[in-house]
């Protein structure tokens, strides 16, 4: 009895104990949000970066330790979302995870530690022929339907996690025994997405999603040009699951339809935004594919990526300076419209769907191609409006100076290209891992891709 009683008062502080830790724990990441005006243009970058790095670290799901789709800190939203997994966010936050560690946000063994978790969660969550679902329970691995007929496999998604595993299997592949151990999961779980599947029936053309219960019935193949470019290099490069080079252009390139020619403030383009009508999209269409696929350089048949993704900021730079509808802020200081929250719910903004909000993602993301015009709009956000847009994950989604509207919230696909780029634009990490792959440099090759030497 008297070992039995003294047994319940250890498990007691024990479980007291383990629970002060972890609360201990929970609160170690407590940033200080003091503006700091005096901050060069390096140690400003830095700052951001590393900010922003934590939504995906101190902010990630805990159980799967993968991107959260969102996080409110104004608490507006129905808090549903606290353990849905994103799987685009989670392959932005996997590249931002490995920047961090580079960096030396977090040590060498925490950073191993988190990524072997994540890999691990991916492992064991639904796959539909290999590809991830959009969203994900973060504590089952259970599909969570983003739409009634959306509860399957989506490609696209599946394809930014996909960037973000071969960079891993890059850094760690010559390492510890443990590292290379990291790395071989990481190739192992590219290697098992089925790209040719996703071709319905050997159509030459990627479908967007397919699910078990309604099979093809959202009915997205998916054509150029937007955001998805990645996802068919990743389909021609596969070394278990590849396509024909006749999917890209036949389904991508539409039979060539997808070259164009106008200019928007006078930035000449060669590609069709399509439902842009002879203008350009929302700025994520210059991002998420070019985290790890390197656009300098990169030209085929139909583009020249690095000037398209440059002339595209620019043009978006361009007309939010020229205003033409007169909202408030906007300026060369003030720039930049994608997809996010909106005063009218979540928009893909572009200069055909403005409605007076400024996305900082667009401008920061866009570091690479605009380091002046970036970094004027990221000084401003920090010092001028500060706290308004400035919090414990780096500047918030989105904000309207017209309507007056600050909201506190985060996007998982809007934080990651943050961090991402602006490692990229300082030292290319990201786009030297992925272009070091040998499977995508045969990918590259035979869609007829240039790449720089």
């Amino acid at each position: 009895m008297k070992l039995t009683f003294l047994n319940a008062l250890f498990l007691s502080l024990a479980l007291i104990f383990f629970s002060c830790s972890a609360q201990k724990e929970s609160q170690t990441y407590n940033p200080d949000l003091t503006i700091k005006k005096n901050l060069s243009d390096e140690q400003l970058l830095d700052l951001v970066q590393k900010q922003t790095f934590q939504y995906f670290w101190d902010g990630a799901e805990p159980v799967s330790g993968a991107g959260r789709e969102r996080f409110h800190v104004d608490e507006v939203y129905p808090q549903n979302d606290k353990n849905t997994v994103a799987t685009g966010a989670t392959g932005f936050g996997l590249m931002a995870i490995l920047s961090g560690i580079d960096r030396g946000y977090v040590t060498k063994k925490e950073g191993l530690t988190r990524l072997n978790k994540i890999l691990d969660f991916l492992a064991k969550a639904d796959r539909f022929h290999g590809a991830w679902p959009h969203w994900i329970n973060g504590e089952t691995g259970k599909v969570r339907p983003f739409g009634k007929k959306d509860n399957g496999g989506d490609l696209v998604e599946t394809s930014f996690i996909a960037q973000a595993l071969i960079c891993i299997d890059a850094y760690y592949k010559n390492g510890t025994k443990t590292e290379k151990a990291l790395a071989k999961k990481a190739d192992e779980l590219w290697k098992g997405i089925d790209f040719n599947w996703y071709r319905n029936g050997e159509q030459n053309v990627l479908y967007w999603h397919w699910s078990p219960e309604y099979q093809w019935e959202m009915n997205f193949p998916v054509k150029g040009y937007n955001e998805c470019l990645i996802m068919y290099v990743l389909a021609a490069s596969s070394p278990t699951h590849t396509v024909p080079a006749e999917v890209y252009h036949e389904g991508w390139g539409r039979n060539g339809a997808i070259k164009t020619k106008f200019e928007v403030y006078g930035h000449p383009f060669t590609l069709d935004y399509q439902g842009q009508k002879n203008s350009v999209g929302p700025l994520f269409w210059a991002h998420y594919s070019y985290l790890g696929l390197n656009p300098k350089g990169l030209k085929d048949r139909y583009a020249d990526y690095w000037e398209n993704n440059v002339n595209h900021t620019l043009a978006i730079h361009d007309y939010c300076v020229a205003n033409p509808k007169g909202f408030k802020g906007y300026s060369e200081n003030n720039w930049g419209l994608t997809a996010s929250y909106s005063v009218k719910g979540y928009a893909a903004h572009n200069p055909r769907e403005d409605f007076g909000v400024i996305s900082p993602t667009a401008a920061i993301s866009s570091i690479p191609y605009t380091p002046k015009e970036s970094m004027k709009v990221i000084r401003h956000l920090y010092e001028n409006l500060g706290d308004k847009v400035w919090g414990k994950y780096g500047f918030y989604d989105a904000f309207s100076e017209t309507d007056n509207w600050y909201p506190k919230r985060y996007l998982g696909i809007d934080q990651g290209p943050m961090v991402v780029m602006i490692e990229n634009y300082r030292s290319g990490l990201l786009w030297k891992l992925f272009m070091s792959n040998t499977d995508v440099q045969k990918g590259l090759a035979k869609l007829g891709f240039e790449i720089q030497k």
